[in-house]
């Protein structure tokens, strides 16, 4: 058994004494605000139902990749977190209780928000709604689009339970004959079957499939009678566990990848309405605790009420919105090298539209003046452009790098179809490195001018999808700066003949100087504030969880540097601690778009929004894989346009925001920040004003 010295105290995570706060229980939280959103009747409804969905899927994936990481310790004779002196059990058991009260509050909310949709006339029907004329249709098309797809198995010593793969739903009955014989039957849904249906007519009217399927079961078994019938849903260990001395790469995780489907149980969600002994007959056939069992008295499967939004007129959305075009390219006809050269580039996805990258790339897969193409590939789309650019350049004969990570969760089977259609039209791909994640954002192109090779590097904090780019606040940063060229050809190099670079010029790099960077600069900062020379430290970040930066933060706060953190999802920093943290603020913007850049801004000797600021963009979070797990990059904005734009417009405007904004407190809680006439919401300033296009500016006045 792994485990702490007995006489050593256990920790509790919610006590108001710790120094850190959970990890998990900060997840929760920040499902908690995501989820407040869809309260917000300033918001259209069918976005408050996106927000439900969105919150739903989120949990599905704590459940899958942290819940089901807590259950793998139990199971190995943890009895404790490791490296953390809290009792593994007892976590397990107050992250279950939070999270099924999640769930509670999401089926609650979404009740109230299908109210609403009815009002507005769009209806999900039971089958007490349902018209004679409605049920003659159901049933014709029940016959011809759903009812061969169905496997139903009657469950008896011949033929025991079917394996339910990971978010696989399905109802289950217990049906009784004429003479009184009871028998059990499961019926799978097809996971290539939507989920809702709209009847025909002028009333947008929907039926479930589960219902749908409940309906007509006589058709599968005429002579029974329905005892009881209720929908489950499981959800499975869904964390891959790679061998880093793999050979093949590409073929273990195609081989992972079907042993995912087979993980674990770590959620099941049960309809009240199945007895007790068919609740704990699945329980039984899955391998659940108790506590993994959940009943819902309402509908099953949130998350896939984003398919109800499809029902819903637009006008019931957010208005739409359209991408500007960087004003610096257009000033040059379009051209993205020449735009380059003439001054560094710095665009805000997602005001600022992502085909300003994919015409970047375009450009060069035509360009016969361009040799080389190296490009990291995180998350995109096998349609997308460009992978279709990547194809164009090489079968244009140019030198085509790819390096794709295959290990992007959720990803990965995405990524291995991406990397065979890659090879196929004659780029090199790579597959990063074994035992590291590849998260760097980076393109690197390679021109003839004249007698010269030039560089041209594209530094971003977002993916290469063209899909999420339109929600995710993001950076690009375009440079043909001869020392941060020849550190992205010397990254690209290491991805390929994992040769470690010893010396960077510019950038920063995880797993190799990341974190002792960051180390050096708070302690800078509480160097300057003993001497009596300006000092802060400013971060706008997705999640904030190692201890040895949250440590020194600390350690900067007591010396009396004043810190001011945004920080998206996960905080285990505790603010506003008398000795420990009274002077950091933790803010959370939640809104609109999601918040995704990072941007790290160190006083260096001068108050905020002075020409001293160190002003950094990243890739990544100041989480432990970010910093010493992955390749991440860490680009000190040194030109001097593109660092005011970051630092005096996407920074100051995140601290401004007053409309998206929830501050942490240190009890753990998120109060909302009240509103006011004088409200300011980041996003709705960079829609309505042109940004970092070089058009306008943000002061502290506005």
């Amino acid at each position: 058994m792994n485990s702490i010295p007995p006489t050593k105290r256990l920790i509790d995570p919610d006590a108001d004494n710790t120094s850190f706060f959970n990890r998990e229980l900060s997840w929760l939280a920040f499902n908690e605000r995501v989820l407040a959103n869809s309260y917000d009747n300033d918001i259209p409804l069918a976005e408050r139902l996106r927000f439900v969905t969105i919150a739903a899927n989120n949990l599905d994936e704590f459940y899958m990749i942290r819940l089901a990481g807590l259950y793998q310790l139990s199971t190995r004779g943890f009895t404790t977190l490791p490296d953390q002196n809290i009792s593994l059990d007892y976590l397990i058991l107050k992250i279950t209780e939070r999270a099924k009260q999640l769930e509670i509050n999401q089926r609650e909310q979404l009740n109230l928000i299908l109210d609403e949709c009815s009002k507005v006339g769009v209806f999900l029907t039971d089958e007490t709604m349902l018209t004679s004329s409605d049920m003659q249709w159901l049933k014709s098309w029940y016959e011809n689009q759903i009812l061969p797809l169905l496997a139903p198995t009657t469950l008896d010593p011949s033929h025991p339970f079917p394996f339910i793969q990971n978010n696989g739903r399905g109802v289950f009955f217990e049906l009784c004959s004429a003479s009184g014989k009871i028998i059990n039957s499961v019926i799978l849904i097809p996971e290539n079957v939507k989920r809702f249906i709209r009847l025909p007519g002028r009333e947008v009217r929907v039926a479930c499939i589960d219902t749908v399927i409940k309906m007509f079961i006589n058709i599968i078994y005429p002579q029974y009678t329905v005892k009881s019938s209720g929908m489950f849903r499981l959800l499975r260990d869904s964390e891959i566990e790679v061998d880093d001395e793999a050979d093949d790469l590409i073929r273990q995780f195609e081989s992972a990848l079907r042993a995912r489907r087979r993980g674990n149980g770590v959620n099941l969600t049960v309809s009240v309405s199945l007895s007790k002994e068919v609740i704990d007959f699945l329980g039984k056939e899955m391998r659940l605790r108790e506590s993994q069992i959940t009943i819902s008295d309402d509908y099953i499967g949130i998350s896939d009420f984003s398919g109800f939004l499809d029902f819903l007129e637009p006008s019931l959305c957010f208005s739409p919105y359209q991408a500007r075009f960087p004003q610096r390219i257009l000033d040059f006809k379009g051209d993205c090298f020449a735009a380059i050269r003439n001054k560094d580039i710095i665009v805000h996805h997602p005001y600022e539209s992502f085909d300003v990258v994919l015409r970047f790339l375009k450009q060069a897969a035509a360009d016969p003046m361009v040799l080389t193409i190296r490009q990291t590939l995180y998350r995109t789309s096998l349609k997308s452009p460009i992978v279709r650019a990547l194809v164009t350049a090489a079968e244009n004969g140019k030198m085509v790098s790819a390096l794709i990570e295959i290990k992007a969760r959720f990803d990965e089977e995405n990524n291995i179809q991406l990397a065979r259609l890659l090879e196929r039209a004659g780029v090199q791909v790579a597959y990063g490195l074994a035992n590291m994640k590849i998260h760097a954002k980076l393109s690197l192109i390679t021109r003839r001018e004249g007698e010269k090779l030039v560089s041209y590097a594209h530094y971003g904090t977002g993916n290469y999808h063209p899909v999420t780019a339109k929600s995710y606040t993001d950076l690009s940063y375009f440079t043909c700066n001869s020392a941060i060229c020849r550190d992205a050809w010397r990254i690209f190099n290491y991805l390929t003949s994992h040769i470690e670079p010893k010396k960077l010029e510019k950038i920063i790099i995880s797993p190799f100087s990341s974190a002792g960077w960051f180390l050096e600069h708070i302690e800078n900062e509480i160097h300057a504030a003993r001497t009596g020379i300006p000092s802060g430290i400013w971060m706008k970040t997705n999640a904030l969880v190692d201890t040895n930066i949250i440590s020194k933060l600390y350690e900067a706060s007591q010396a009396g540097v004043k810190i001011q953190l945004v920080v998206r999802g996960i905080c285990c920093l505790r603010p506003k601690v008398k000795g420990l943290s009274e002077n950091i603020t933790v803010t959370s913007i939640i809104g609109r778009f999601l918040e995704h850049s990072r941007v790290y801004i160190f006083a260096n000797g001068g108050e905020f929004l002075s020409n001293k600021n160190i002003v950094v963009m990243a890739s990544g979070d100041l989480m432990p894989r970010n910093l010493y797990q992955r390749l991440e990059t860490f680009i000190p904005l040194e030109n001097e346009t593109v660092r005011e734009q970051v630092l005096k417009q996407v920074m100051l405007a995140s601290l401004k925001d007053t409309n998206n904004c929830w501050e942490l407190q240190s009890d753990g809680k998120y109060n909302k920040v009240k509103t006011s006439e004088t409200n300011f919401s980041s996003h709705a300033y960079f829609m309505k004003n042109p940004s970092l296009s070089g058009q306008g500016s943000l002061s502290i006045s506005d």
